[in-house]
């Protein structure tokens, strides 16, 4: 009987409620003086449990993130310009929940992507739905998508993504095509979902990066209107780090 139930609980897609019940049978000793619903409710939570590290898991792959970056992980310094009462509102999830937008700047190597990815994994263990692109790759497969016909699909698919990760925004100036693109994909967004950008300049110097300084101006209209800003300082953290593996490997 135990078996044909536990293989119907199988059938119906309950497969941590079936793992739950071979314990539960395996130690009676264990469970012996709890009651049917007390049973149960034990059985119930752990298929809820798993549905939901299921779910976080599929959110995690989805979102591609670059660095394995986990908000628990974030070091605060005071000559890194990161304020752990900041981080910790970000971290909160409620600029997701208000569609704001996140920017980040600062020197290379200060950290800026390890924290828009730890952000961007906290989205994900919040059940929200995220990805992170290179800003300049995501403009060329949406310039392909004017050639192949998939530009308004993939607009379509980055609009209902609820944590956008636009990382190295300007390494290149860009063109007023790119610029376009860009403010089609802002202006979907804009109060709709929420966008962190990350920039090696300074917020007041990314309209000279853009080609278009009509599209600029609006392009810059969305993204920094109620946004949150990180303003990150110091050396290279790749550059202190490999300081300190020059410094093990000569000892």
């Amino acid at each position: 009987m135990s078996d044909n139930l536990i293989n119907k609980l199988t059938r119906l897609k309950l497969p941590a409620m079936a793992g739950s019940l071979i314990r539960q049978r395996e130690t009676p000793q264990t469970y012996g003086e709890l009651s049917f619903e007390e049973r149960l409710t034990l059985l119930a939570d752990d298929e809820l449990l798993n549905r939901e590290n299921s779910r976080v898991a599929r959110l995690r792959k989805s979102a591609g993130l670059k660095y394995q970056a986990t908000p628990e992980g974030l070091h605060y310094p005071v000559s890194r310009g990161l304020r752990a009462e900041q981080m910790r509102e970000l971290l909160s999830g409620h600029y997701i929940t208000h569609r704001k937008n996140i920017l980040i700047t600062g020197p290379t190597g200060c950290g800026k992507s390890w924290i828009a990815n730890a952000l961007g994994e906290q989205a994900c263990r919040q059940k929200q739905s995220a990805q992170y692109w290179r800003a300049g790759r995501l403009l060329e497969i949406l310039a392909q998508g004017h050639v192949d016909g998939s530009w308004l699909k993939h607009l379509k698919q980055l609009q209902k993504t609820q944590v956008l990760i636009l990382d190295d925004l300007g390494l290149e100036l860009l063109t007023n095509a790119q610029c376009n693109d860009l403010l089609e994909l802002v202006e979907d967004r804009y109060e709709q979902s929420s966008t962190i950008v990350i920039s090696q300049f300074p917020v007041d110097k990314w309209h000279g990066l853009m080609d278009n300084p009509t599209t600029a101006d609006a392009i810059l209209d969305r993204l920094v209107h109620n946004a949150h800003r990180l303003v990150l300082q110091g050396e290279s953290m790749r550059k202190n780090k490999r300081g300190v593996e020059t410094e093990e490997k000569t000892s």
